[in-house]
């Protein structure tokens, strides 16, 4: 699945949630996800080497945790994110198989999110990640194969532009923990 991906640093979560509830757009419950990313051993930050990553989410306390394996290769030329996400019945195998194929683990990434669906094919999140001050929003689009990706990319700008937000970054969360 292709995506445009563009993250914001907050200036203030509540002014930016307020913004949204103005407008009867509200988020969904906190929920918890942790990250184990995995790069292959050539990997160099800003390449389109793919990464992968293996989530645990956390939706609520009574329920059993689920687990993802996400396939993530960012496209620098087009400025495109190739996802592939599926479920895992069994996180250990599936890490170990990673790791047979010669992918190395890199970092760990913990967050509390909250998501909200603008329509189909667009979310926002709303993220605050362990050990980085602040909080963070993330608009994902779905394009599809007809879509201009600088068309995509200017509207989710002009999304975060509305809302009051400016501070855009291009790093995965995992390296502004460095």
């Amino acid at each position: 699945m292709k995506k445009v991906i563009l993250k914001c640093k907050l200036k203030s979560r509540d002014a930016f949630e307020d913004k949204l509830s103005d407008i009867d757009l509200d988020f969904s419950p906190i929920y918890w996800q942790h990250d184990r990313i995995y790069v292959p051993r050539n990997y160099a930050p800003n390449s389109n080497f793919p990464r992968l990553i293996m989530r645990t989410e956390m939706k609520s306390v009574d329920k059993p945790p689920k687990y993802f394996f996400i396939l993530r290769r960012h496209i620098e030329d087009s400025g495109v994110d190739i996802v592939e996400e599926t479920a895992v019945s069994d996180y250990e195998k599936l890490v170990n198989i990673i790791l047979q194929l010669g992918f190395k683990p890199i970092a760990e990434v913990s967050r509390r999110r909250q998501r909200l669906s603008m329509g189909e094919g667009t979310e926002i999140y709303l993220d605050k990640i362990d050990n980085i001050p602040g909080y963070f929003a993330k608009i994902e689009s779905t394009l599809d194969p007809s879509d201009s990706v600088q068309s995509a990319k200017d509207d989710l700008e002009k999304t975060f532009f509305t809302l009051g937000e400016s501070n855009f970054t291009d790093s995965p969360y995992f390296e502004l923990q460095q």
